[in-house]
């Protein structure tokens, strides 16, 4: 298979490295050279600047590693290629062109898949099980909280004008974190309705927002709150969920899941496997792409997915700034 990859940030770069470790070697790149990362590892590969002379190497999937705001800019030409996507989350920075990507894909023959890699986390994987089996009964209220400093991400750079600080790419913290909006769903089911509050930190010196609180109630009566922000010095993404018969926890540091349950009285300890390393995730996602592009087996995140994370994330911003609760359909 030939592979394109449009962005060679930090998540292109991500990719490149573990397509190279999954044996796929046809790899073009698409870049605008605006990275400053070292560039060393790209010998003896295409390199092109032009989507058009990209797209005439004629690759079987093209990866959307590019800035949030540009992803549709590569994908509808893409797909109506013929090639299959890999959209790294979000699918894009709103929902107006969806129904002409939707068309031309089917038009294309090509698939889509979403990059919303921790629904391949073991310790979500053995929560999603749980719940399956009913472990702590019917499920009454989740909260997620996920808070980094942004500055420290990507050090390399100026924080201020990365994608994530910047409106015109896509940022802000609700659709750069968006993943426990999504995972949430995964695990509890679909949202009925929702509210939301942010607010700036000064002291970053962006214009989006740095910090978000949302609450969601599901159509199973769940009800949930997440918790995102760009500024918590030390990083902390955790997850608890209450039941009526038991509490499940889960602690993104060291990736353990804890069990409670009313039967036993005491808790269990899940820890992941020996030898687990976070870019894990990223691999177990590109060989499901690869197994679901090639027909073998289903994708775990679908387009579909990507789509709905998005009309939450919408969602969200419209009940800030109109200040109510968003329903849904």
């Amino acid at each position: 298979m030939k592979f394109l990859i449009a962005g060679f940030g930090s998540i292109g770069r991500r990719h490149f490295r573990n397509l190279l470790t999954l044996g796929e070697k046809d790899i073009v790149l698409l870049r605008s050279n605006k990275s400053t990362l070292e560039t060393d590892e790209l010998a003896g590969f295409l390199v092109e600047t032009n989507l058009e002379a990209a797209l005439a190497h004629k690759p079987d999937a093209v990866l959307l590693a590019n800035p949030t705001a540009l992803h549709l800019d590569v994908a509808i030409p893409a797909a109506r290629a013929g090639c299959s996507l890999f959209f790294e989350k979000p699918v894009a920075e709103s929902l107006e062109r969806i129904p002409q990507l939707k068309a031309t894909l089917q038009s294309g023959g090509g698939k889509a898949f979403t990059g919303f890699q921790f629904r391949f986390h073991p310790g979500l994987q053995k929560i999603k099980v749980l719940l399956e089996n009913k472990t702590i009964g019917e499920v009454i209220s989740a909260q997620s909280h996920w808070g980094e400093y942004l500055p420290g991400w990507h050090p390399w750079e100026d924080h201020r004008q990365s994608y994530s600080a910047r409106k015109d790419l896509g940022g802000g913290v609700v659709l750069t974190l968006s993943h426990p909006l999504d995972y949430l769903r995964w695990l509890l089911g679909d949202v009925q309705e929702l509210w939301s509050l942010y607010r700036s930190v000064p002291s970053l010196e962006i214009e989006t927002e740095a910090a978000a609180q949302i609450g969601l109630r599901f159509q199973s009566g769940a009800i949930a709150n997440v918790h995102l922000n760009y500024i918590q010095r030390p990083p902390r993404h955790t997850l608890e969920i209450v039941g009526d018969q038991g509490t499940i926890t889960w602690d993104n540091a060291d990736g353990s899941v804890r069990l409670f349950t009313a039967e036993r009285d005491n808790w269990q300890q899940f820890d992941l496997p020996q030898g687990f390393e976070r870019n894990d995730l990223f691999l177990a996602e590109m060989r499901n792409f690869i197994g679901f592009i090639n027909g073998r087996e289903p994708a775990i995140c679908t387009l579909e997915d990507g789509i709905q994370a998005q009309k939450i994330v919408e969602a969200v911003h419209q009940s800030n700034q109109e200040k109510r609760i968003i329903h849904f359909a």
